[in-house]
């Protein structure tokens, strides 16, 4: 990334922190979004192992945790690059959880994970770090473990990375849909080749 990249990554972090702060986000525990976390959760539950570990990459406040019984995994991680947003998840004292506040970019997963969701955060990372967080991501899924992408709308940029993957196999691919025209997600699931 360019200097001009840097500067526009750290500035949304920053509009994040801020919009986190003053509750800008708290829609997305709403009932508009609740066919897209189930998506996901069926998802985990079809093609996941057995009491998965997961590692969520733009969990926000915790959303997808507060949509799962606990009983469902053995250890979820959440990270995100707002400190608002995980400052938020870490007050919810959710069960056999952990939220840092990271940015996928760098992060080095000190574990191995049986379930490893993209969730809404793909798009953001930059065009030319893409493959190298697919690739440190990968590295960081046990066997038989899975990857699981949710975007907003099209995601332009981002679904050739797994479609045309020579690592990464499609298992499943679906668009949730709203009754908002506008308002509908594209959620895949894959598997290593």
């Amino acid at each position: 990334m360019n200097i001009l990249d840097k500067f526009n990554h750290w500035r949304r972090k920053m509009r994040w922190d801020k919009q986190y702060k003053n509750g800008r986000w708290d829609s997305l525990a709403s009932e508009k979004e609740l066919k897209r976390y189930q998506q996901i959760v069926r998802y985990i539950d079809k093609f996941g192992n057995n009491n998965p570990s997961i590692m969520d990459i733009g969990s926000g406040d915790g959303v997808l945790t507060m949509r799962m019984d606990e009983k469902d995994y053995s250890y979820f991680l959440g990270l995100d690059f707002s400190k608002e947003s995980i400052k938020k998840a870490q007050e919810r004292n959710l069960p056999k959880s952990h939220f840092e506040t990271a940015d996928a970019i760098t992060y080095q997963p000190k574990q191995k994970f049986d379930v490893i969701v993209f969730n809404e955060a793909f798009y953001y990372i930059h065009d030319t770090k893409k493959q190298k967080v697919i690739d440190r991501m990968i590295s960081a899924l046990n066997p038989n473990g899975i990857i699981i992408t949710s975007i907003y709308r099209e995601g332009h940029g981002c679904w050739e990375f797994f479609k045309e993957s020579t690592i990464l196999k499609e298992l499943d691919f679906t668009i949730v849909k709203t009754d908002e025209e506008l308002r509908y997600w594209k959620v895949g699931v894959y598997g290593l080749k």
